[in-house]
């Protein structure tokens, strides 16, 4: 885990090792990263007054006549970007940002996840998030021209980017985030790392700082790296598989060696599967943000679409990874529908608040998923009581308007700011006129 800083380390820090600027770094409820720079003068002010700011340009922030923030940095954060100079050097720290009047601003993500952190905390447990994000590098921002056509876990000559890889674990372990693994995904010139797991809030800190790493050493080599779940027709899409599990005082609160059912997993486990499963559709609209991330939700692509779990079944929505003799820290489940467009503050607050509330409903588990559910038919399917995700943004959008729990878990700013913005996405997408009907309507009919 990364060291945890103190306003004194960080003030020495950057007189020691001329640290010039120090970037704040926030993010919009849409998940963009967001960053002012302040002077190295200013530093020590800003721990005590926090730096104020313009919020009313900031989506899902505030209205033009409440738009006065104030980003107070947090000094825990702090890291030496390493890709700027050393000399005059450049910072970052994330910010929480607040009201003039020091009340929390209801619009920050990073306020939202923290609400549901400290709801676990007060139940006595702690979440850990392992995410596994899998991006595209592509030849530049305009075209899917690849540069590799190398599959799962190939290696070079046909794994070009192998270097990009290197320099980017590189870079993210020299900012304080351990990274486990790194490879070739299954698609061209698709590639994986995956973060060493943290608590939920450190790892969407980092899953944030991860992005804007891999597109930064991308650029430096002449390259473009996307996170966007599905560029390319015919091929897999990009996911972000989110291994997650809750520990308490006494250890990993999912393991239970006594398991009747010989899973391996605790009661409180199965209660947190179980609200996973119950309130996917409604919290898909954020976890799967963009009109294209449906584009991946399909069958046939290892992306799963059907509501249920398993232990070796990876076309289940939830997968429970086989238990290990003396690795009960690692037992966990792996939710395998978000990809890595979406906002991590608020997927992860939403998965948290979706398992708590399986674990207060004492929510039954369905049983285990045990046969492949591709290929499954639509009369097997029902038999077995296997439901689907949203197909489209727009039905995920329906049934994340409708859904009480996501209004408890975001609150009613963040709430009603993403249906609007995303209805109004969806809108637009349905309006547009595609290649695609008029190569097929335009000749023929």
């Amino acid at each position: 885990m990364a060291p945890k800083f103190d306003k004194e380390y960080v003030l020495k820090t950057v007189q020691e090792r001329d640290v010039h600027f120090v970037r704040f770094w926030f993010t919009d409820v849409l998940g963009m990263l967001k960053s002012f720079a302040v002077t190295d003068t200013e530093i020590e002010g800003a721990f005590e007054e926090g730096m104020g700011f313009d919020g009313s340009s900031i989506d899902g922030f505030t209205r033009l006549e409440e738009s006065d923030m104030v980003a107070y940095p947090n000094p825990e954060t702090f890291q030496i970007l390493p890709w700027r100079p050393s000399e005059q050097g450049v910072g970052r720290m994330f910010c929480d940002i607040v009201k003039p009047d020091g009340s929390p601003f209801e619009g920050d993500p990073r306020y939202a996840l923290k609400r549901l952190t400290k709801k676990a905390a007060d139940m006595g447990y702690t979440m850990y998030v392992g995410p596994e994000l899998e991006y595209f590098y592509f030849e530049d921002d305009q075209s899917t021209d690849v540069l590799d056509n190398g599959g799962y876990f190939d290696l070079t000559p046909l794994d070009v980017a192998s270097d990009l890889r290197r320099d980017t674990v590189l870079t993210l372990e020299k900012m304080g985030i351990p990274v486990e693994y790194s490879h070739h995904e299954v698609a061209p010139s698709q590639h994986e790392i995956d973060l060493r797991y943290a608590d939920a809030l450190t790892m969407a800190d980092n899953v944030m700082t991860y992005r804007l790493i891999v597109k930064e050493i991308a650029l430096q080599n002449g390259v473009y790296a996307t996170f966007m779940p599905k560029p390319m027709f015919g091929q897999n899409g990009s996911g972000m598989h989110v291994h997650q599990s809750l520990f308490s005082k006494d250890g990993n609160a999912f393991f239970d060696a006594n398991d009747p059912e010989g899973f391996n997993l605790s009661t409180l486990a199965k209660h947190y599967i179980a609200g996973l499963l119950k309130y996917a559709p409604e919290f898909c609209a954020v976890t799967n943000p963009l009109v294209n991330s449906y584009k991946r939700l399909v069958p046939g692509y290892e992306a799963p679409v059907y509501i249920a779990w398993a232990r070796r079944n990876r076309s289940a929505l939830v997968r429970v990874p086989m238990y290990k003799p003396g690795k009960e820290n690692a037992t966990r489940l792996e939710l395998r529908s978000p990809d890595p467009s979406a906002n991590p503050y608020l997927a992860f607050a939403c998965m948290l608040g979706a398992g708590l509330k399986g674990i207060e409903e004492e929510l039954p588990l369905a049983p285990e998923a045990t046969n492949n559910i591709f290929h499954m038919s639509d009369e097997e399917l029902e038999a077995a009581g296997i439901k689907t995700l949203p197909g489209t943004l727009g039905e995920a959008i329906d049934k994340f308007e409708a859904s009480q729990l996501m209004k408890d878990v975001l609150g009613e700013h963040i709430h009603s700011f993403y249906v609007k913005n995303k209805r109004a996405e969806w809108d637009e997408y349905r309006l547009q006129v595609t290649e695609w009907e008029l190569q097929r309507y335009l000749p023929n009919i």
